[in-house]
C-alpha cells in the first residue's frame, strides 16, 4: 500500500481512504477516467497540485495498484499513465462524490475547472427524460482537447476522441463552457462574444444543454 499514514480502523471506507484519501489521488483518478495521460497532461489538468506532490500521488497510486504506468508503442513512443481494472471502478464513486459537491452552497463556480472535471459532471448530470431527443453525436473542443459526446434514447457516451462526421461542433475554453453548463452564461451571448463557437446543428447544442437541469442546491447553516 502506498500512503504510510493509516486510520488503523478495520471498516472498508477508511481502507478505502487509507488508499484513496490523501490530497489529489481522487483527483488523478479523475483525470485518467477518459483513458492515459502523459504526466504533462496531468499536471495541465491540475496544474495546483505541483509537480512533485504529483509525482508522489502517482507513486502510491501505482504501489496501491490503482494505476500503472506504461510506453506506448509507435509512433508516440511515450510513457502514460492509466487506471487499473480496479482504479476504473472508482468512477461510480467519483460520480457519487460530484453529484453530493454540487448541492453545496459553498462552491466556487468561477474556480478553475478541468475538461476531465467537465466530462465527469456532464456524465453525472445528465437527466435521462430531459435528453431523450434523437441520436445526436456533438465534438466539444478546448484547444487541443477534443471530447465526443453522443446521445440516444436517455443514453450519454463521452470518449476521448475527434468523431469524423459530428452533428454539431463547440469550441470553447473549460470554464466557459462550465458557465454556460450551469447558466451563468447563456449560450447565445457567449456564441456573440466570441467566447463560444458553434458549426453545425446549433439547435442540438442547445438540447444538449437542457439535459443537465441544475440541482437545488443545500439549504445554507444559519449562523
Amino acid at each position: 500500500m502506498g500512503s504510510t499514514r493509516t486510520y488503523g480502523d478495520a471498516c472498508a471506507a477508511a481502507h478505502a481512504l487509507d488508499l484513496v484519501g490523501e490530497r489529489w489521488a481522487l483527483l488523478v483518478v479523475r483525470e485518467l477516467l477518459l483513458g492515459p495521460k502523459r504526466f504533462t497532461d496531468l499536471r495541465a489538468g491540475l496544474p495546483n497540485a505541483g509537480p512533485n506532490r504529483l509525482s508522489q500521488r502517482l507513486r502510491e497510486l501505482e504501489e496501491s495498484g490503482i494505476v500503472r504506468r506504461r510506453k506506448l508503442g509507435p509512433p508516440a513512443r511515450t510513457w502514460v499513465y492509466e487506471l487499473t481494472d480496479w482504479g476504473r471502478q472508482l468512477r461510480p464513486v467519483l460520480a457519487a462524490l460530484g453529484g453530493w459537491g454540487r448541492l453545496s452552497p459553498f462552491r466556487d463556480l468561477n474556480a478553475d475547472i478541468s475538461v476531465d472535471a467537465l466530462m465527469m459532471a456532464l456524465q453525472g448530470d445528465f437527466a435521462p427524460e430531459a435528453g431523450d431527443g434523437p441520436s445526436t453525436t456533438y465534438l466539444l473542443a478546448f484547444g487541443d482537447d477534443r471530447v465526443t459526446v453522443r446521445t440516444s434514447g436517455g443514453d450519454i457516451d463521452i470518449t476521448r476522441d475527434e468523431a469524423p462526421t459530428p452533428d454539431a461542433t463547440v469550441a470553447t475554453d473549460a470554464r466557459t463552457f462550465a458557465a454556460v453548463l450551469t447558466r451563468r452564461r447563456h449560450l447565445d451571448e457567449a456564441v456573440r462574444a466570441g467566447d463560444v463557437s458553434v458549426s453545425g446543428d446549433l439547435d442540438a447544442v442547445r438540447r444538449l444543454l437542457d439535459s443537465f437541469p441544475r440541482p437545488e442546491t443545500a439549504e445554507t447553516p444559519r449562523a
